[in-house]
């Protein structure tokens, strides 16, 4: 797993290059930005059971047929399973928006996990939703931490469902 460091300084570094003004600017980005990601990070932990929940609840309420005889989350083994995934993706968009670096999000969660629902009947689309609703729900909870400038949070998120919707063709 990398870092936005690890990733600027191995980008610059298979190029043969000194750190130009870009390069620069993108490292002091990253650490002004840095105690606001850890703060970010807190809130998610200390609230994580709870964003999950009103997540999925709000979910099942925008797509009540998921719930139904026959939707995708029904039964408690399913409903459960949708509760841990959902928990899963809040837990590594946690890792990227302190790493300020998508690339975990790729080698543990989106590497394979199209052809893995698509092997289990998983629809995709119902997930990106949930993720989004993740998201809103992050958002609010990190301003109300007083943490202004968050648009940090929307990066992990964004790109799971950029990545997942962009493969449900």
């Amino acid at each position: 797993m990398r870092d936005a460091v690890t990733s600027l300084i191995n980008n610059y570094d298979l190029a043969g290059r000194y750190f130009d003004r870009n390069a620069i600017d993108d490292l002091k980005s990253y650490f002004a930005s840095g105690t606001a990601r850890v703060e970010a990070a807190t809130v998610i932990n200390g609230d994580a059971a709870a964003i999950v929940k009103q997540a999925a609840l709000n979910l099942f309420d925008e797509l009540p047929e998921l719930i139904r005889p026959s939707g995708n989350a029904y039964t408690t083994r399913r409903y459960a399973a949708c509760l841990r995934d959902m928990d899963y993706y809040l837990r590594y968009a946690t890792y990227a928006i302190v790493a300020g670096n998508m690339n975990v999000l790729d080698e543990r969660v989106l590497q394979g996990l199209r052809e893995t629902y698509n092997s289990l009947g998983v629809p995709i689309s119902p997930t990106v939703r949930g993720i989004q609703i993740m998201k809103d729900i992050v958002k609010n909870k990190v301003a109300e931490a007083g943490i202004e400038d968050n648009s940090f949070v929307d990066q992990p998120f964004d790109y799971m469902t950029k990545e997942l919707s962009e493969k449900d063709i």
